[in-house]
């Protein structure tokens, strides 16, 4: 990988259980609950797992726009639906398996050709998917542990 365009860091504290509180590094962003579901959780929010389809599909909505605003198409409503497999790996752990993303965006009949064009582009301007695709280095370290 290239230089380092930008960094940014996100704080995350234990309320109880497995309920967790995200604090973004921007004061005016809202902090962000996250629990699991049953067994484990109360389901009380939204669990990382479906943070990362929200992110995705979001990330590729805007990157849709961007392309077809570059384009000179102007997009009405984008809808995006997002479908997320779980199942369990070799070592019977829980692993997204896959992702399914949707996209329906509100196009002008007279300008739909022009936003053809974008198909073969948008998802590579991605960020999120794109990485997560070509896979993202995660490193570690567990304080007081040793780790």
């Amino acid at each position: 990988m290239s230089e380092t365009v930008h960094e940014f860091s996100i704080s995350i504290d234990r309320e109880q259980g497995y309920v967790f509180r995200t604090r973004f590094d921007k004061p005016h962003y809202p902090e962000l609950v996250m629990d699991e579901p049953p067994p484990l959780g109360q389901d009380q929010a939204p669990n990382p797992s479906r943070i990362l389809a929200a992110a995705v599909g979001n990330c590729l909505a805007a990157s849709l726009v961007f392309c077809a605003t570059r384009k000179g198409v102007a997009l009405g409503k984008v809808h995006a639906d997002v479908k997320v497999r779980i199942a369990r790996n070799q070592n019977k752990r829980l692993r997204v398996a896959g992702i399914h993303v949707r996209l329906s965006p509100e196009i002008d009949a007279a300008t739909r050709e022009k936003a053809k064009e974008c198909l073969d582009l948008f998802e590579d301007f991605c960020t999120v998917t794109a990485s997560i695709r070509d896979g993202i280095p995660v490193e570690v370290k567990v304080d007081g542990l040793g780790g």
